[in-house]
């Protein structure tokens, strides 16, 4: 049976590289984009895009069924920083959204489910270093505990309804083909973005602030691992553990000044410094690694070296 792909929230941070990688490795027949709103980029306007409201039940049980989707990746959700904002709207758009795609799952509809978790899950209880698979969770963000609850609800869905969900704690992710998307680990795109324009950067975190980040392909590439695992290997239904690099404000600093010697950051921590404090500084990945073969390529120089190249241009 051929795999048709839906993407909810095709047009984010996240959905918008991991179109266009399904699309290379699916067809661009097979995989269909959508989300809120019709923007005028690459990923409407080179294969079947749909504007959808993730939170219409209706909406999304259309799609699925008029181009018989088997596979849904719902990348929709307020991100920690923006629902700090508005935690009555993040708190329906993060949860009902997920609901919708787990009963049409349960219904028998679709056959996959791919939802993202983060490292919000964790909390200031939570031990910083090596971060484990399982321990306290105690989120202090609207979006950690959104993220927390969905982890709970899908593993129900799958014990209770036998549900094939798939899910992976995002860390920090880093890109240069996209705008930041409103996360607290935004700055470490944003500083290369500065780093070129003006030659300094002024960071919303201290400079010690240690977070788990990963560069966007590692991040895309175990999306879809994950995906085509078999599913005998995927012995963890709330969510994964993921890890590629973890790093400071200062050593990033340090690192693109290595390439342009002049760069200058100084630091002005604003109420996102509270969010960072509150997660974790490394996360332990063992079990992605062991039961599906996770293996991250980019480490901070590789990284640093790709994303000014890539601005440059």
């Amino acid at each position: 049976m051929t795999t048709k792909i839906l993407i909810i929230g095709a047009c984010g941070q996240i959905g918008t590289e991991l179109t266009t990688q399904l699309r290379l490795q699916y067809g661009v027949e097979n995989v269909v984009a959508s989300d809120i709103r019709k923007l005028n980029n690459d990923i409407v306007n080179t294969g079947i895009f749909e504007v959808v409201n993730a939170l219409d039940y209706n909406q999304i049980e259309h799609l699925i069924e008029k181009y018989q989707i088997t596979d849904v990746y719902l990348m929709a959700a307020l991100l920690s920083a923006t629902a700090e904002k508005n935690p009555a709207f993040a708190w329906d758009l993060n949860m009902n959204s997920l609901f919708h795609v787990l009963n049409l799952a349960k219904a028998g509809k679709i056959k996959k489910i791919f939802w993202p978790s983060s490292i919000a899950v964790f909390g200031p209880t939570t031990p910083r270093e090596n971060t484990p698979q399982y321990t306290i969770m105690e989120p202090t963000t609207v979006y950690g505990i959104s993220k927390q609850t969905g982890e709970r609800w899908c593993e129900y869905y799958h014990h209770q309804y036998g549900v094939d969900v798939r899910s992976i704690r995002y860390p920090g992710l880093i890109s240069w083909t996209s705008e930041p998307g409103g996360g607290t680990t935004d700055y470490a795109v944003d500083i290369y973005h500065k780093a070129l324009e003006d030659g300094k950067y002024e960071c919303f975190l201290r400079d010690d602030s240690k977070l788990p980040m990963m560069y966007m392909e590692d991040a895309i590439r175990a999306t879809i691992e994950i995906m085509q695992a078999d599913a005998a290997n995927i012995k963890i239904r709330s969510s994964y553990n993921l890890a590629g690099i973890s790093f400071t404000p200062a050593e990033i600093a340090a690192e693109i000044a290595k390439h342009i010697p002049d760069f200058t950051i100084s630091y002005k921590p604003d109420f996102r410094q509270k969010i960072a404090d509150s997660w974790p500084a490394s996360i332990d990945d063992t079990s992605a690694r062991t039961d599906w073969g996770w293996n991250h390529r980019y480490d901070l120089a590789s990284m640093t070296q790709v994303m000014l190249e890539n601005l440059r241009k």
